[in-house]
C-alpha cells in the first residue's frame, strides 16, 4: 500500500542505479541554472522598445495634455532619458557591447579560476553577483536615474559575473557523461539557451510598457534564488559522492595541473571551432539583441508585448536545432560537417526571412522558426557538445580539469563575436537591410573558417564506410562456406 503513495517521479528514480540519479541531478541543475543566466540576460532586448520608441503612436489622449502637436512630432518626449536623443540606436548598442565585451573577457579568466577553486562555490557566486547586477539596472528605473554612465557601469560588472555560468555547466556535464553520448543529451540539455530567452523574454513583456524596472528585478531574483540551489545540491565530480569518473583512468581530479591557455589551443580542433563560434555566435547574439525591435519596426501596428512573443518562436526553433545538431554528431562524430551543412542554410533563410517575413502572419511564424533552427543549431552545437569533446581530447590523456579552459576559450572568442554583431546592429539600424547582409557575411565567414575540419569528417565518413563495406563483405564471404559445404555433403 505505501508504494501507491510514492511519487511517479521518485518511483522513477529509485528504479534506477545511483549513478543514473546523480546525472539526472546534475543534468537536472545545470539546465536550471544556465536557463536563468539566460533569462536574466534577454529584458534588455525586450526594454529598448520603450527606451526609445515611436511617440507618435501613441493617442492623442496621452501627448495633448502635456505638449503640442509641434513638440510631440519633434522630440522623442515618451522615451527614457538619456535614450531620448537621436543616437538612442547607438546607445543601446553600447549597453549591449559593454556587457558582452566584459563577459567575452571575463569568459577567458574564468575557466581558470574555475579549475583552481570548487566549482559549486564559483557558480553559486557567479549567479547571486548576477542577479544583483541584473536587478541594479532594473532599479535605475525606479530611482529615476538617468545617467548613461551608470546603466553603461551595471552592464559591464554584469557581463563580468555572467561569464562565471557557462565553464562551470559545460565542465559538470563532461564530468558527469561520456564522450559518445554527449551530443543528442547536450543537444537537449542546451535547450536551457533558448527557454532562458523565451521566459525571459515573456516576463520582461509583463512590465515592459508599464513599469519596466521589474522586467530586470524579477529576472535577477531568479537567477540569484537558482544559485541558492545551486550551492545546496550540485555534485560537480562523479568521484566526490562514490561514483566511478568518466574521463580520467587513474587520477583524481585533486592530483591533476590545470591545462595552460596554450595548451588549451594547441589542442586540435579548438582554433578552428573558436573562429567559427566568432561570427556564428555574432549572428545569434544580433537575432538575441535586436530582434523584437526590428519586428516592431517593421510592423508598427504590433505592440510592443506582442513584438517581444512573437521573437520566441526563433528561440523555439534554435531548440530543436540544437536537438537535431546533436543526434547527428552522436550517429556520425562529424561535428565539423553538421555546423558547416546548417550554417549552409542559414544564410539563405536569413534572406528569406528579412525579404518576406513581414508578407503574413504565416510566413512570419515559419521563417522565423526555421531561421533559428539553422541560426541557432550550430551555436548550440559548438558550445556545447564540440566544446565537451575538446576539452576531453584523446590528447589529454584523461586530465579532466582542462574542460574549462577550453570551454571558455571557445565561447570567449564567440562571445567577441556577439559583442561586435549587436553593436554593428546599433550602428546600421537604420537600414535593417544592412544589418542582415552584414549577418549573412558572418554566417558565410562561419562556415569558410571550419572548413579543414569538414575535410577531415568527410575522409573519417568514408574510410569508417569502408571499413564497414569490408567487414560486411567479409561475414558474408565467411557465412556463405559452410553453406556451400552443406550443400556438397547433401
Amino acid at each position: 500500500m505505501a508504494s501507491r503513495n510514492i511519487p511517479l517521479g521518485i518511483w522513477c528514480l529509485q528504479k534506477c542505479s545511483t549513478e543514473t540519479r546523480y546525472r539526472i541531478l546534475v543534468l537536472s541543475l545545470t539546465f536550471m541554472a544556465y536557463t536563468s543566466y539566460h533569462l536574466s540576460r534577454k529584458p534588455i532586448s525586450v526594454v529598448k522598445e520603450v527606451l526609445h520608441q515611436n511617440c507618435t503612436l501613441l493617442s492623442e489622449d496621452e501627448w495633448k495634455p502635456i505638449l503640442t502637436p509641434e513638440e510631440a512630432n519633434e522630440t522623442c518626449w515618451c522615451c527614457y532619458k538619456p535614450f531620448d536623443q537621436a543616437n538612442a540606436k547607438g546607445l543601446l548598442g553600447g549597453l549591449d557591447t559593454s556587457f558582452l565585451f566584459a563577459y567575452a573577457i571575463g569568459m577567458f579568466f574564468s575557466g581558470h579560476v574555475a579549475e583552481r577553486m570548487n566549482l559549486r562555490y564559483f557558480l553559486t557566486g557567479g549567479m547571486l553577483l548576477s542577479g544583483l547586477f541584473t536587478a541594479l539596472f532594473g532599479l535605475g528605473y525606479f530611482w529615476n536615474i538617468h545617467s548613461y554612465a551608470y546603466f553603461v557601469i551595471i552592464q559591464i560588472f554584469g557581463g563580468l559575473m555572467q561569464s562565471s555560468g557557462w565553464p562551470s555547466v559545460v565542465t559538470c556535464i563532461g564530468n558527469w557523461f561520456p564522450k559518445g553520448r554527449r551530443g543528442i543529451i547536450m543537444g537537449i540539455w542546451n535547450s536551457h539557451t533558448s527557454i532562458g530567452n523565451i521566459l525571459g523574454s515573456l516576463i520582461a513583456a509583463i512590465w515592459v510598457d508599464d513599469d519596466w524596472g521589474w522586467s530586470f528585478i524579477v529576472p535577477g531574483i531568479i537567477i540569484a534564488g537558482m544559485g541558492l540551489i545551486i550551492f545546496l545540491f550540485l555534485v560537480v565530480y562523479p568521484e566526490d559522492v562514490g561514483c566511478a569518473p568518466v574521463n580520467k583512468k587513474k587520477d583524481t581530479h585533486s592530483q591533476e595541473e590545470a591545462i595552460s591557455l596554450r595548451g588549451a589551443l594547441l589542442i586540435p580542433g579548438v582554433v578552428e571551432f573558436s573562429l567559427c563560434l566568432f561570427f556564428a555566435k555574432l549572428v545569434s547574439y544580433t537575432f538575441l539583441y535586436w530582434l523584437p525591435l526590428y519586428i516592431s519596426q517593421v510592423d508598427p501596428d504590433l505592440s510592443n508585448k506582442k513584438s517581444a512573443d512573437l521573437s520566441t518562436l526563433f528561440d523555439a526553433g534554435g531548440i530543436f536545432g540544437g536537438i537535431l545538431a546533436g543526434l547527428i554528431v552522436d550517429m556520425t562524430s562529424a561535428s565539423g560537417l553538421t555546423v558547416f551543412v546548417m550554417l549552409v542554410f542559414a544564410a539563405p533563410m536569413m534572406f528569406l526571412y528579412h525579404l518576406f517575413g513581414n508578407s503574413s502572419s504565416f510566413l512570419r511564424i515559419a521563417l522565423l522558426i526555421v531561421t533559428g533552427f539553422f541560426v541557432n543549431g550550430p551555436y548550440a552545437l559548438i558550445t556545447t557538445a564540440v566544446s565537451a569533446d575538446l576539452g576531453t581530447h584523446e590528447s589529454l590523456k584523461g586530465n579532466a580539469k582542462a574542460l574549462s579552459t577550453v570551454t571558455a576559450i571557445i565561447d570567449g572568442t564567440g562571445s567577441i563575436g556577439a559583442a561586435i554583431g549587436p553593436l554593428l546592429a546599433g550602428l546600421l539600424g537604420n537600414s535593417w537591410s544592412h544589418v542582415f547582409t552584414m549577418l549573412i557575411v558572418a554566417d558565410v565567414l562561419a562556415a569558410l573558417l571550419i572548413l579543414r575540419q569538414v575535410f577531415n569528417d568527410i575522409i573519417k565518413l568514408r574510410l569508417r564506410y569502408r571499413a564497414e563495406y569490408r567487414s560486411l563483405n567479409s561475414d558474408t564471404e565467411n557465412g556463405s562456406k559452410p553453406l556451400l559445404q552443406n550443400s556438397a555433403d547433401e
